[in-house]
């Protein structure tokens, strides 16, 4: 027999067995180089030089090694969260993905912080306790993406939709005629409030004036846009009616406007004051106003009533005009409520993305055309100063999430929030009851959670509760 493990290659090449035995691999009569033996996992190989070799490399071959580069705000995650820095330094948390786990489903589990971000519980590093109390944290800035420290981690109600993965049909309900509210309440503090716990699910029954005794360390933040009198009705030189409401002013007297019977307007043609410049779809259009708007308060169609004050359609704190429609949750206010709470104020004219329903089949689909806002340098820093924030209206959130994200205190925001967001600056929702398939009815879903905002919704419609603009209001606490 011949001995294979000692015998020398070229031997071999010379025997004639090699030739008899095919099965013989010729892969194992090939010259290999000799190799460094890999090293133990985790190990160094070190040569006579103290130099560090690799193992994988053939000997006397010269291996040009880059120095180590160490990545900017690389961040080694924690084996524990109780080792996360203090105030959520260089971490920011993930928005809980729903459907992928059965911890967001349990009430006690899902963790939100004072400004309801969530923890990602699916991937990561997982708690090992949940404080069940608020422990305070550091106020954020103006743009600090650090919203809040972690020590602020509570736990929240279920929540229940994948984040922009919404059908618009989600957004359907049924409500009787009747409860659609034709005029405000008399007086304004009259009007119910329908107040939701979003720590135990509980619902009361209130009125709007009882609101400061339902608020503990929280600032309220109102919108103190004014409604133009932007609806003029028209008549075209043929005879014919035609109605154009004022959107947003442009400068020099031009207006986005909708207009109809939009489908019969032709570009140049001129209506009264106003001349029509470039239609933009939809039954938008660019417009030139003469002179200031001096129209009707644009009531929205559902208000089929004429309205005898039009000053019920401005909120008593209502003083920069701008608007085509009011913020409605504010029109529950008084000047003695006004006193007693002393609100934060926020600036949103309020335009076409507001009332526009959506049209999409996919709630993600949907498109906002963006609405001017802007913001004091003291009002923000009342805001983000506060313990907790209680957002006045749709709107309201829509410039507090803003201005948290961006640190810019105007401009123009076509944020849309939709169910899976996560709120940085918003701790408390005080709104309306609102359309179906209405950008702010997703916003109420996002906040509360889309079962419980349908829970909600079939309570009050239980409960006879007055719905949209002069209807009556909720609370989110």
């Amino acid at each position: 027999m011949l001995d294979l493990a000692r015998a020398r290659a070229q031997e071999i090449l010379d025997l004639d067995v090699v030739r008899g035995c095919p099965r013989l691999g010729l892969c194992l009569l090939e010259p290999l180089q000799p190799r460094v033996d890999a090293s133990p996992a985790g190990a160094d190989e070190i040569d006579e030089e103290r130099e560090v070799v690799d193992a994988g490399v053939p000997l006397r071959e010269h291996v040009a090694l880059e120095p180590l580069q160490t990545r900017d705000h690389l961040i080694e995650e924690p084996p524990n969260l109780r080792d996360v820095p203090p105030h959520w330094e260089n971490l920011e948390p993930d928005a809980v993905t729903y459907g992928i786990a059965h911890v967001p489903r349990d009430r006690r589990l899902e963790p939100c912080s004072r400004h309801r971000e969530r923890l990602d519980l699916a991937s990561g590093t997982l708690q090992c306790c949940f404080q069940l109390g608020r422990l305070g944290s550091p106020r954020c800035r103006v743009g600090d993406a650090r919203s809040c420290s972690l020590e602020c981690v509570g736990v929240h109600g279920r929540r229940g939709y994948p984040p922009r993965r919404m059908d618009t049909s989600e957004l359907d309900y049924d409500l009787p005629r009747e409860l659609i509210a034709q005029h405000p309440a008399e007086p304004r503090s009259s009007a119910r409030l329908l107040v939701y716990r979003l720590g135990t699910g509980e619902i009361e029954h209130r009125v709007f004036a009882e609101l400061p005794d339902l608020l503990t360390d929280e600032l309220t933040v109102v919108n103190d846009t004014r409604v133009v009198p932007a609806r003029l009705r028209l008549r075209r030189s043929t005879g014919g009616a035609a109605e154009v409401l004022l959107l947003e002013p442009l400068g020099d007297g031009v207006w986005e406007a909708l207009a109809r019977p939009s489908s019969r307007l032709r570009s140049g043609e001129r209506i009264g004051p106003v001349e029509l410049l470039e239609r933009f779809g939809e039954g938008r259009w660019l417009v030139r106003l003469d002179g200031e708007p001096d129209g009707d308060v644009p009531l929205p169609p559902y208000i089929t009533e004429p309205l005898r004050d039009p000053d019920r359609y401005q909120t008593v704190f209502s003083r920069e005009s701008g608007s085509a429609a009011a913020p409605t949750a504010g029109l529950h206010f008084t000047p003695e409520l006004v006193a007693r709470l002393d609100p934060a104020r926020v600036t949103l004219h309020v335009g076409l993305d507001t009332f526009r329903p959506v049209t999409a089949a996919r709630l993600e689909e949907h498109t906002l055309h963006g609405e001017r806002y802007s913001v004091s340098a003291e009002a923000w820093s009342r805001i983000a100063a506060a313990a907790r924030v209680l957002a006045v209206g749709t709107t309201s959130v829509r410039v507090l999430e803003t201005v948290v994200r961006t640190g810019e205190l105007a401009g123009r925001t076509s944020l849309f929030v939709t169910p899976g967001f996560s709120f940085r600056r918003v701790d408390a929702l005080l709104t309306n009851f609102h359309l179906p398939r209405s950008t702010l009815l997703a916003l109420v879903m996002a906040f509360v959670g889309v079962e419980e905002a349908r829970r909600l919704y079939r309570v009050a419609i239980e409960e006879r509760y007055r719905f949209y603009s002069f209807g009556d209001a909720m609370i989110a606490l």
